[in-house]
């Protein structure tokens, strides 16, 4: 296994591992070069700060890939942990093992790092225990770190929504229904609206007006840089299918609004918003599960609340899933 190393945020499109995303179980809409790179466009504060490293077989084929950024004498996975959720390198199902040993070495030939600060390693994906088993065999220092939003809820998908409602239990089966009928008969007729391209921009304005309306962290956190991030990825990925902006429409209102993606076989809940107004009726809780819904409709076998360990997630039926970070000092 050979390391290519690269500071040119052209190799994002030059040496594009999407195919390796799709072949590593671990993959997710977050590894793709395509979200990284406009994560590094709108965030990357200094061009030197961006490391990509590369695997390559024997027979010079990219097998495995992971995007860095430093800060001073860190190292760490490229994405804002506010906004990537999971983070990390992919690869071949059968170079796993070899490029996480040769990344170690290839590293340690490097004297511009120190600490190696590692986030957004899904417990499932076993990347968490292949580094941290190569490193440690290099001597390398290896501990477990806080997560501060450590947990990623997920829910395994059923093919039909019927099937789906028989499986929760009953209280939550009630609670789910209790709700889309409570809004429908207080607030009238309830739709569901999907943005395209000809009311994406609108429904963005709308989506950002919602968050601007809510109060705690959720009400700053929409800043300007982050608005542009937010429209930059409808823009890039809603005429694939996998940018997703839904809202619930009740008395004439777009009462609450969901960012989603749909990429392979799962849905992901990336951020929502509602209108402090409707809050008695729960338009947000009903246009989630309109989601899953959707998501169930289009084929998807998993639907990724992502992280946040909060309780509504659990009432749709959702298992708690680790997300670990892993810190590395020489």
């Amino acid at each position: 296994m050979r390391i290519v190393f690269s500071e040119d945020a052209q190799d994002f499109q030059r040496r594009n591992w999407s195919r390796l995303v799709q072949q590593d179980p671990a993959g997710t809409f977050f590894h793709q070069p395509s979200f990284l790179k406009l994560y590094w466009e709108e965030f990357g504060e200094d061009s030197d700060e961006l490391l990509l490293a590369f695997g390559e077989d024997d027979d010079g084929a990219q097998v495995a890939a992971v995007a860095f950024e430093r800060n001073g004498t860190d190292l760490r996975f490229l994405g804002g942990v506010e906004i990537t959720d999971y983070l990390g390198p992919v690869a071949a199902p059968d170079a796993k093992v070899p490029f996480a040993a040769a990344l170690w070495d290839a590293l340690l030939a490097r004297e511009d790092w120190a600490t190696a600060d590692l986030w957004g390693l899904a417990e499932d994906s076993g990347w968490y225990d292949v580094l941290g088993e190569t490193a440690t065999a290099r001597g390398l220092s290896v501990e477990e770190a806080p997560d501060h939003d450590g947990v990623a809820p997920y829910l395994e998908l059923p093919p039909t929504w019927e099937r789906y409602l028989e499986e929760l239990p009953a209280k939550l089966r009630h609670e789910i229904r209790r709700k889309a009928k409570k809004l429908e008969a207080e607030a009238g007729p309830v739709s569901i609206v999907t943005a395209g391209t000809q009311d994406l921009t609108a429904l963005l304005d709308r989506f950002v007006e919602l968050h601007h309306m809510s109060e705690g962290p959720k009400g700053v956190f929409m800043v300007p840089g982050m608005e542009i991030f937010f429209r930059r990825l409808g823009e890039a990925f809603l005429s694939s299918g996998a940018f997703r902006l839904n809202f619930i429409e009740v008395g004439g209102s777009l009462a609450a609004g969901t960012i989603g993606f749909r990429w392979g076989d799962r849905s992901y809940l990336y951020n929502s918003a509602f209108d402090r107004s409707w809050g008695a009726l729960a338009p947000g809780m009903v246009l989630v599960g309109e989601d899953i819904r959707l998501a169930i409709e289009d084929g998807a076998s998993g639907f990724d609340l992502l992280k946040g360990d909060y309780p509504y997630k659990y009432r749709f039926g959702a298992v708690a899933r680790r997300v670990l970070r892993m810190v590395v000092r020489r």
